[in-house]
C-alpha cells in the first residue's frame, strides 16, 4: 500500500472489491454509488413545461432550471428533451444556451446529453484547436467500460464524421498513442475475479520490462496496463510492491517522460482507488489560484450515477475537507448550488 500512498501524496483508504459488488438474481453487480437517482414521480410533459416556463419568463428562473435537471435521473431529462421537442418545436438544449450563460450554461447542457455524447464531446474538445487535453482522454478511456468505450467511439462518428482512432493518431504520437489506440480497442478483462499466478508473472513481466533490462520496455507496460481488469491489476502492482527495491510509480517516473508517463501513472491510480483517482482530480481542479470549471463540470456530471457518492467519501478521508466545502469556497450563485445538488446536498 505504500506506494499507492505516495502516488496520491495522502494515505488513501484500502479498496475492498467485495464490498463494491452485489448479487442480482444470480449474476455479480456493482452496487450503486450514484448521488442522482430517478425522480420517483416523474412526469416528462409537466418538466417540460416547466422548464419551458423557467426559460421563456421576464427572468430566466435558475432555481426551477436547477431543481429540475438536479433532481432527475439522465434517462428521464432524454425524455424530457424530447417532449420538449414535440411540444415546442424546438430543442431544449438549443434554448438552454439562449437563455443562460458562462459556467451555468456548460453545467446545464452537460447534464441534457446522454453519457455517451457526451463523452464524445469531452474527446472533441480536448483534442481539437490549439493543444491536446492529454490528461482528459486518459481520464475517460481509463475509466470507461468496454462497451461505454464502443458507444463512444460510434457517437464520436455520428457527430464528428471521423473516427476517433484516426483524430487520435492525428493529435498524438509515440507510445502515448499505443496506448489510448490500445485502450480503445474496447477489450480490457472486465471481470471482478483475480487470479493471484496472472497477477505475480505479469509483476515479473513488469519488473522486467522497467527494471532489468538495459531500455526501458514499454509496450509491455501498455499491454498489461490497457488489457487487465482493475481488480487484476491491483493483486499485480502488489505483488510488484513485494518483489522490487523500487516502487512502480517511482520506476514510471524514472525511466518515462511526459504524456506517456502521466498516462501511464494515471492508469495504475485508477485501477487501485477509481474514486480517489477522482477525488483527486476534484482538488487539483480547485487548489490553488483559479477553479478549473471545466474539471469540476465534467467529474461531477460524469460520475453523479455511476459512484459519486465513493468520490465524496475519499475526498474527506484525503483531505481532511468535504468536497462540499471546498465548493463552498470555490463557486458562488446558482452555478454553486446546481454542483452542490450533483453532489447530493438537495
Amino acid at each position: 500500500m505504500s506506494f499507492f500512498r505516495k502516488i496520491f501524496k495522502k494515505a488513501i483508504r484500502d479498496r475492498k472489491v467485495d464490498e463494491d459488488i452485489v448479487k442480482v438474481k444470480g449474476k455479480q453487480k456493482p452496487k450503486y454509488y450514484g448521488t442522482v437517482v430517478p425522480y420517483p414521480n416523474f412526469n416528462a410533459s409537466s418538466d417540460a413545461s416547466t422548464l419551458q416556463s423557467a426559460i421563456k419568463g421576464h427572468e430566466v428562473d435558475m432555481d426551477v432550471i436547477n431543481v429540475v435537471l438536479v433532481n432527475r435521473s439522465n434517462e428521464q431529462r432524454q425524455k424530457i428533451k424530447v417532449v420538449y421537442e414535440a411540444s415546442t418545436g424546438k430543442r431544449l438544449d438549443r434554448d438552454m444556451k439562449s437563455a443562460l450563460k458562462s459556467d451555468i450554461e456548460d453545467v446545464s447542457l452537460a447534464l441534457l446529453m446522454d453519457p455517451p455524447h457526451f463523452d464524445a464531446y469531452l474527446l472533441r474538445k480536448a483534442t481539437k484547436g490549439f493543444g491536446t487535453s492529454e490528461d482528459v482522454i486518459v481520464e475517460i478511456l481509463a475509466t470507461r467500460s468496454n462497451q461505454e468505450i464502443r458507444e463512444i467511439k460510434r457517437v464520436f462518428k455520428e457527430e464528428y464524421q471521423h473516427d476517433l482512432e484516426d483524430i487520435i493518431r492525428d493529435e498524438t504520437s509515440g507510445d502515448f498513442t499505443k496506448a489510448l489506440l490500445a485502450m480503445l480497442k474496447a477489450d480490457k478483462d472486465e471481470s471482478v475475479e483475480i487470479d493471484k499466478e496472472v497477477a505475480r508473472k505479469d509483476a515479473e513481466i513488469l519488473l522486467e520490462a522497467g527494471e532489468n533490462t538495459s531500455g526501458f520496455n514499454v509496450s509491455a507496460f501498455i499491454d498489461i496496463l490497457t488489457k487487465r481488469s482493475g481488480p487484476q491489476l491491483a493483486n499485480t502492482f502488489e505483488h510488484y510492491a513485494a518483489i522490487s527495491d523500487i516502487k512502480l510509480p517511482t520506476a514510471l517516473d524514472m525511466e518515462l517522460k511526459g504524456d506517456i508517463e502521466d498516462c501511464l501513472v494515471d492508469i495504475v491510480k485508477c485501477s487501485w482507488n477509481t474514486s480517489a483517482f477522482f477525488a483527486e482530480k476534484l482538488h487539483l481542479a480547485m487548489k490553488g489560484h483559479g477553479t478549473c470549471e471545466d474539471t469540476l463540470i465534467r467529474v461531477l456530471v460524469s460520475r453523479s450515477e455511476v459512484d459519486l457518492k465513493k468520490i465524496v467519501q475519499e475526498y474527506r478521508a484525503m483531505y481532511d475537507v468535504s468536497l462540499q466545502e471546498d465548493i463552498l469556497m470555490d463557486t458562488k450563485g446558482h452555478y454553486e448550488s446546481i454542483l452542490l445538488g450533483l453532489c447530493g446536498d438537495h
